[in-house]
C-alpha cells in the first residue's frame, strides 16, 4: 500500500473510532442512563475494541454532549437532545442541531410519552416447566463471552420469565442495532395502510427520477427485501466501507447512499445493506410531509405510543433523518411489546372503554408478507430474518432441525434479537454485547426454550 493511501486509511480508522466511541457514550449516558465508568469498561473497551481504550472522552453532563479525542486531534462530538437520542456532530453544530429540534420539543411537552406494563403471566406447570426455563435463561447469562444484558419471554401475550445482568433493569433502554431495521417495516407498514406508500411504488428519490436513470425501476418492495441492486458495502471492520462512512463519516447518511450506482439488477439478487433501511427513513420522511417536527414525531404517533413503547428512541442524523438501519432503543420488554405486534398479526388490544378492544395498526397481510421468504433469500423476508445469521449460531441454519419453521426474527449486531415462534405463541427477546463471532448460538437458546413449551391445542 502506498505511503499516503495508509496514512488516509490510519486518519479514517481513527475518525471512526473517536465517532463510534462519543455516539455510543453519549446514548449509553443518557438514552440508558448507564454508568460513565461502566460503559467505558465493559462496552467500549473490549473484544475488538481495544483502540478506543487509548482515546480522551469528555463528557459534559450540563449540555449533554460527549466529545472524544486522539491526542487533541481527530475529535468527533455527539449531542444528546430529549426524545432523539443522540446525535453526531457532521457538517453542523451543537447550535444549529439543538434549534433543528425545538419544535420537536414542543409537541412533546404536548404529548407525553404513554407506558403500558405487560401481565405477568401465570401459566400452570402442565403448559411450561417454569424452573427449568428459568434455568435456562441463568445458563445464558453464565457465559462470560456472549455478555448477555438482558432476557424475556413472552408466552400467550403475558411475560413468564425476565433476567438482567448486574448494571441493567427493566428500565433500561438498550441498542437494539440491526433490530431497528424491523421496526422500519413497521413505520413504512403504518403508511402502506394509510395509503401514502404502496410496495410497487418507483422513483421514490428525486436523485433517482429522470429517464436516464436506471435507479428509478427500483420498489419499495425491493428496499425492504434487500434487494435494490445498490452498490452498498456492508463491511464493519473496513473504516472506508459505505456502512461505516453512512453510520460515521457524514451527517446525511441518506443523501450518501442515495448517490450509490446499481451493482445489480434491481430484483435480481439479495445484498443485505443498511444503506437501504435508511433510504427508506428518508421515503418515510417525504411520505408524512409536513414539518420536521412531524417526522421527528412519527414513530412516537404511529407506533410506539400505541404500543406503550414508552422508553423506544429511534434516533436521527445530522440532516434529521431516522438512522432507522442501527439506532433505535428501547427497554426489554419494549421489545417485547413490538415482537408481540407481529405475534398478533399487527393488531394490538388497547383495552381502552372508547375504543374496539383490539385494533389493527399494520395492513391486512402485512406480517405474513414481512416475514415470508422473498424472491432472492430462503432466509429472509422484509427487513425480518427466517433463520438466525452465521455470526450467531455454532448450527447450519440450512439443515438444523431444532430451529423452529415458523419463527422469524429482528437481530442485531452484538447479539440482538426479537424471536417469535408462532406455533409456541412465544417472544423471546435477547439482548447482548457480543463481540466475537459465534459467542452467542441463538438456535441453540430458542430450541431449549421452545422445547419446554408445548404446541397450543388447536
Amino acid at each position: 500500500m502506498r505511503i499516503d493511501r495508509l496514512c488516509a486509511y490510519l486518519s479514517r480508522l481513527v475518525l471512526t473510532a473517536t465517532a463510534y466511541k462519543a455516539k455510543l457514550l453519549c446514548s449509553g449516558i443518557f438514552v440508558s442512563g448507564r454508568n460513565e465508568a461502566s460503559l467505558l469498561k465493559e462496552d467500549l473497551s473490549v473484544g475488538g475494541l481495544a483502540l478506543l481504550r487509548s482515546l480522551t472522552s469528555k463528557v459534559d453532563y450540563d449540555n449533554k454532549t460527549v466529545t472524544v479525542s486522539c491526542f487533541g486531534a481527530f475529535k468527533r462530538t455527539a449531542l444528546y437532545r430529549p426524545g432523539l437520542g443522540s446525535t453526531l456532530v457532521l457538517g453542523s453544530t451543537v447550535e444549529a442541531l439543538q434549534v433543528q429540534a425545538a419544535p420537536f420539543y414542543a409537541w412533546q411537552a404536548q404529548n407525553p410519552r404513554k407506558k403500558s406494563s405487560l401481565p405477568i403471566g401465570k401459566e400452570s406447570p402442565q403448559e411450561i416447566d417454569k424452573a427449568q426455563l428459568a434455568q435456562v435463561i441463568i445458563n445464558a447469562f453464565e457465559n462470560r463471552t456472549s455478555r448477555t444484558s438482558a432476557i424475556v419471554v413472552l408466552y400467550k401475550g403475558e411475560m413468564i420469565a425476565e433476567r438482567y445482568a448486574a448494571g441493567f433493569s427493566s428500565e433500561t433502554p438498550l441498542l437494539g442495532w440491526s433490530m431497528a431495521k424491523s421496526v422500519v417495516n413497521a413505520l413504512v407498514g403504518v403508511l402502506v395502510k394509510d395509503g401514502k406508500l404502496s410496495l410497487e411504488s418507483k422513483g421514490l428519490l428525486p436523485e433517482w427520477r429522470s429517464a436516464e436513470d436506471p435507479r428509478r425501476e427500483i420498489t419499495l418492495d425491493q428496499l425492504l427485501k434487500m434487494s435494490s441492486g445498490l452498490q452498498f458495502s456492508e463491511q464493519y471492520a473496513n473504516p472506508l466501507s459505505d456502512i461505516i462512512t453512512m453510520l460515521f463519516h457524514t451527517g446525511e447518511g441518506a443523501a450518501y447512499t442515495a448517490r450509490q450506482p446499481l451493482q445489480n439488477t434491481p430484483g435480481s439478487t439479495f445484498h443485505y445493506s443498511g444503506g437501504s433501511t435508511v433510504l427508506l427513513c428518508r421515503i418515510i420522511r417525504e411520505a408524512i410531509g409536513g414539518s420536521l417536527a412531524d417526522y421527528f414525531s412519527f414513530p412516537q404517533r404511529a407506533l410506539f405510543d400505541r404500543l406503550g413503547m414508552a422508553s423506544a428512541v429511534i434516533e436521527p442524523d445530522a440532516a434529521g433523518t431516522f438512522v432507522g438501519s442501527s439506532f433505535l432503543y428501547a427497554t426489554a420488554r419494549d421489545w417485547a411489546k413490538f415482537g408481540l405486534l407481529y405475534l398478533q398479526d399487527g393488531c394490538w388490544d388497547f383495552g381502552y372503554a372508547q375504543s374496539p378492544k383490539w385494533t389493527r395498526i399494520l395492513p391486512e397481510g402485512w406480517v405474513a408478507y414481512s416475514t415470508a421468504p422473498s424472491e432472492t433469500a430462503e432466509f429472509y423476508g422484509a427487513h425480518f430474518w427466517r433463520g438466525v445469521p452465521n455470526s450467531f449460531t455454532d448450527s447450519d441454519r440450512s439443515r438444523d432441525d431444532s430451529w423452529p419453521k415458523d419463527a422469524y426474527l429482528a437481530a442485531g449486531y452484538q447479539g440482538q434479537f426479537v424471536t417469535v415462534v408462532p406455533s409456541r405463541d412465544l417472544v423471546v427477546v435477547r439482548l447482548g454485547r457480543a463481540h466475537k463471532r459465534n459467542s452467542w448460538d441463538q438456535v441453540k437458546f430458542i430450541a431449549q426454550v421452545t422445547d419446554l413449551v408445548k404446541p397450543p391445542v388447536k
